[in-house]
């Protein structure tokens, strides 16, 4: 999860391999400068090649940059931080940001992305290595993300939050380690009874602002959002195509009008695009509900949803 703010200059090319590590693991927390090399650059296929940090981060910005045209700055700081009260003083000392905001983000958030920053806490027994890769892919996505727009801030946050699953999934599917599909069928069954479809409502712009994000999150739950995010996302990029989203972003270079870029870089007005995919949503839980489990944590093996026709 990004929080924004401060502006960021824009770098279309990944570097990889120096690694210096400026603190110990004092306090519970562990800086890593990684420097990266754009000749280096080498997308691994095995996820067996990032078992450290270091590599994991490597790997993943390389496949970002690759596979999905994505830049990545030349130089990333990583904190790692032992746990959530390491990451609590992190995101007061590291980030800048304020007691209240620290102590609202980590009761939450086990990572944010920032210009050329991340800040994760570290793995516990019960995380898994496939979420530990999805989150620094996750939280890399903002990262590109800051860079494209060329600051903080700037673009939809539902979109930004769901662009980030997208990415850090395909990416756990380059590896090996899940499918797209999966996530689909999960993130559906998960959905089935939240509000936004009961109400037939999403009201995305206010969930655009990270404010707005943030309420929502702390109201209905962090993973019924974040599979809604991912949905919607999903929707968009299937019929607008990746690139379509990513010159959404860079749009915000020269203009910071939401609604504008939102229309010129994806085709349809904010309005007709919440229309649009609060009825795909409708449609895709009715059509799968005599296939999904009650479980959404245990999805079947399969692929979910109606086809959606590219356009434009």
């Amino acid at each position: 999860m990004p929080v924004f703010r401060r502006a960021s200059s824009k770098v279309w090319v990944i570097l990889v391999p120096v690694i210096a590590a400026l603190a110990g693991c004092s306090n519970g927390r562990l800086v890593l400068a990684l420097a990266l090399d754009p000749t280096l650059l080498a997308p691994p296929s095995d996820a067996r090649a990032l078992r450290s940090t270091e590599a994991a981060v490597r790997g993943i910005a390389a496949i970002m940059a690759k596979n999905f045209g994505l830049p990545v700055p030349g130089r990333v700081t990583v904190y790692l931080y032992a746990g959530r009260q390491a990451f609590e003083q992190g995101l007061i000392h590291d980030a800048d940001l304020t007691p209240v905001r620290a102590a609202e983000l980590s009761n939450f958030a086990i990572g944010i992305g920032l210009p050329r920053q991340l800040l994760l806490m570290e793995s516990g027994p019960e995380r898994s290595e496939r979420e530990w890769l999805r989150l620094i892919a996750h939280e890399l996505t903002h990262v590109s993300q800051i860079e494209l727009a060329g600051g903080e801030g700037r673009g939809e946050q539902w979109l930004a939050e769901g662009m980030a699953e997208w990415v850090a999934f395909a990416t756990l599917e380059h590896l090996g380690l899940d499918t797209m599909s999966r996530r689909r069928l999960a993130a559906t069954s998960g959905i089935r009874t939240h509000s936004t479809l009961i109400q037939a409502r999403l009201d995305l712009e206010k969930l655009g602002t990270p404010r707005g994000f943030t309420a929502w999150h702390s109201r209905e739950g962090s993973l019924p959002i974040y599979q809604l995010a991912f949905l919607i996302a999903d929707y968009l990029i299937q019929r607008r195509g990746l690139d379509r989203v990513v010159a959404y972003f860079t749009s915000f270079t020269t203009s910071r009008d939401r609604h504008a870029n939102f229309r010129h870089a994806l085709g349809e007005t904010l309005p007709d695009f919440e229309a649009s995919v609060l009825a795909h949503l409708k449609a895709t839980v009715d059509l799968a509900a005599t296939e999904l489990p009650l479980d959404a944590s245990s999805p079947a093996p399969g692929v979910v949803a109606a086809l959606i026709p590219p356009q434009g």
